[in-house]
C-alpha cells in the first residue's frame, strides 16, 4: 500500500533538505562582507541579498540550525514509524535510529559541509533569496533561539567572520602559500607582523656595551668624524656617564653647522642636540613602532627596570623583523647568527647575541635560564665574571669557548661562541678508554700464560726433582754400605 510507503518517502525526501541547510550554514560561516561587495561591484545578482544576510548573520545562521535539526529529527521519525510497521517494535526502533545515525553523519554532516566550505560564495549567494523568505516567518522563532543560547553560553558571543582566532589566520596564511597563493617570502613576512606584539625591544635592541655614543662637551667636529668613523647617523649624547644620557645629535645637525656661513667657532655637542626619547626596554616591537611613527623618531633609548641606559633601537632593527636584514652600502660583512664549523666535530660558530632559545633547538636540548636572554649572557652566568676570549664552560652537554676582541672602545668582549655536544665527545673517549682496558686485559693474559707455562716445564723437568720414592730408596743403600764396612 502507498500509505506504508509514504513514511519512508518523506524521511528520504528530508534527508538532502537537512543536508542543503547545513551546506547553508557552513556557507554562511565562511564568506567574507568584503568579498561579497566585490560580487556586487560585479554585479553578481543575489549578491545584495547576500549582504542584507549577513548584516544579521547570526540570525541566519541560527535560522539554517534550526531547519536542519528540524529535517533531522523529522526524517529520524518517519523512519522510525516505517521500519516498526515492518520489523514492529523495539527491533523497528532500533534499525530506524542506527539507520538515521549513519545517514545523517554521511548526507547531512559531512558532505554537504564540504560542498558548503568549498563553493561558499554560489551557495550563499544563491540561497540569500530563500533565506530572507523562510527568515520573514520563522523570524519570532529564530530570536527566541539565539536568547536561550545566549542566556546558556553568557559571553560567548558570536563569531561573526571566518576568523575567530589569530591562530586560524596564521593556518590560513600558511596553507596559501602551499597552494601557491602567496609567496614563501610574502608568507614570512605576514607571520612576522603578528609576531611584533610577542616581541619585546630588549630582544633586538643594540646593547649597551655596543653603543656608540659622544660627550657632551665634545665639540661638533669631534662629534662629526665619530659619526662618519662609525657609520652612525645618530649618536646619543651622554654627561657623567652612560646613564645619563642628555639628548641625541643628528649627522645632518653636524654637517649643516660646519657648512658655510657657520660661525668657525667650535660649538659644543650639547647646543646641537635633540630630546632623546625613552622607552621601556619591554615594550612590544608594535607599539614601538607605533610610538616612533607617531613621534617621527627613528631611535629611542631603551630603559631597564632599574632606571639604568639598557640600550638602544632604531626604526630599522623594527623593521628588519619584518623583511630581514637591511644591508646598506656601507655596512660590513656581518658574522652570521648560526655558522656551522664544517668539521668533523659537528660544532657550529654562534654570535654571542643569538637567543638562548634558538641554541637549545639547535642542539636538541633544554636550557632553563630565566635570568639571561642570549647566548654570550649565559656564558657570563655559567663563568661567574665577565667572559673573555679564550673562555671555556661546560653546561647541559655542550662545550662553549669564547671567541672576540676589542670594540670601537678599546673594550675586550665576546662576539661569538663556539658550541660542540659533549656527547658525541664523550663516547670517542669511552671508546678510546674501553680500547685500551681491552690491550691491558689481552697483555695481562698473554704475561699470566707466560708463567703458567713456565711453571709446567719446572714441574716436569727429572733432573731439578727427585720422587720421594728415589729419596728413601738412596738412604737404604747407603745404610746397608756402612754396615759393611763397619764387620
Amino acid at each position: 500500500m502507498l500509505s506504508d510507503v509514504l513514511p519512508l518517502l518523506a524521511a528520504v525526501a528530508l534527508v538532502p533538505i537537512g543536508g542543503l541547510f547545513a551546506a547553508i550554514d557552513n556557507a554562511l560561516m565562511t564568506v567574507s562582507p568584503a568579498r561579497v561587495d566585490d560580487l556586487i561591484k560585479d554585479g553578481r545578482p543575489g549578491a545584495r541579498k547576500l549582504r542584507e544576510v549577513l548584516s544579521d548573520r547570526p540570525k541566519y545562521v541560527a535560522l539554517t540550525v534550526l531547519l536542519r535539526i528540524g529535517c533531522e529529527t523529522a526524517a529520524t521519525v518517519f523512519a522510525a514509524v516505517y521500519a516498526i510497521g515492518v520489523l514492529g517494535s523495539p527491533w523497528g526502533i532500533v534499525v530506524a535510529i542506527a539507520a538515521m545515525a549513519v545517514v545523517s553523519y554521511v548526507i547531512i554532516g559531512v558532505g554537504p559541509r564540504t560542498l558548503g566550505s568549498q563553493h561558499a560564495y554560489s551557495i550563499a549567494v544563491n540561497s540569500a533569496a530563500v533565506l530572507q523568505a523562510i527568515g520573514v516567518l520563522l523570524t519570532p522563532l529564530t530570536r527566541l533561539l539565539i536568547m536561550i543560547g545566549n542566556a546558556v553560553t553568557p559571553g560567548k558571543g558570536f563569531r561573526n567572520g571566518p576568523f575567530a582566532t589569530e591562530v586560524e589566520l596564521r593556518e590560513v596564511v600558511d596553507m596559501a602559500e602551499l597552494t601557491g597563493v602567496v609567496a614563501a617570502g610574502e608568507r614570512r613576512m605576514i607571520q612576522s607582523v603578528f609576531d611584533l606584539g610577542d616581541t619585546s625591544a630588549r630582544e633586538v635592541m643594540v646593547p649597551r656595551g655596543e653603543m656608540v655614543w659622544i660627550e657632551a662637551d665634545k665639540t661638533a667636529a669631534q662629534a662629526t668624524s665619530l659619526a662618519v668613523r662609525s657609520g652612525h647617523s645618530r649618536l646619543p649624547v651622554i654627561g657623567e656617564n652612560p646613564d645619563d644620557v642628555l639628548g641625541v645629535v643628528y649627522l645632518k645637525d653636524l654637517v649643516q653647522r660646519g657648512l658655510p656661513p657657520a660661525q668657525p667657532t667650535a660649538v659644543e655637542v650639547r647646543e646641537l642636540m635633540r630630546e632623546p626619547e625613552f622607552i621601556p626596554d619591554s615594550k612590544p616591537l608594535d607599539k614601538v613602532l607605533a610610538d616612533m611613527q607617531r613621534s617621527r623618531n627613528h631611535m629611542a633609548l631603551l630603559v631597564d627596570e632599574y632606571g639604568g641606559i639598557a640600550g638602544l633601537v632604531t626604526i630599522e632593527d623594527v623593521l628588519e623583523e619584518i623583511v630581514g636584514e637591511i644591508n646598506d652600502e656601507y655596512d660590513t660583512d656581518e658574522v652570521p647568527p648560526i655558522e656551522p664549523l664544517g668539521d668533523e666535530s659537528g660544532g657550529y660558530r654562534v654570535s654571542s647575541r643569538l637567543p638562548i632559545d634558538d641554541l637549545a633547538e639547535l642542539f636538541d636540548v633544554e636550557i632553563d635560564e630565566d635570568e639571561v636572554e642570549t647566548v654570550g649572557g649565559l656564558f657570563g652566568l655559567v663563568l661567574g665574571r665577565v667572559p673573555l676570549p679564550g673562555a671555556t664552560v661546560t653546561l647541559h652537554g655542550l662545550q662553549l669557548l669564547a671567541e672576540g676582541g676589542p670594540n670601537r672602545q678599546g673594550r675586550v668582549r665576546i662576539t661569538s661562541v663556539i658550541v660542540h655536544k659533549l656527547v658525541e665527545k664523550e663516547q670517542e673517549k669511552k671508546k678510546k678508554r674501553k680500547k685500551k682496558r681491552e690491550e691491558r686485559a689481552d697483555e695481562a693474559a698473554a704475561a699470566q700464560a707466560g708463567v703458567d707455562a713456565e711453571d709446567d716445564e719446572e714441574q716436569g723437568n727429572p733432573e731439578t726433582l727427585e720422587s720421594p720414592q728415589q729419596e728413601i730408596t738412596g738412604t737404604a743403600d747407603r745404610t746397608t754400605h756402612l754396615h759393611e764396612e763397619a764387620s
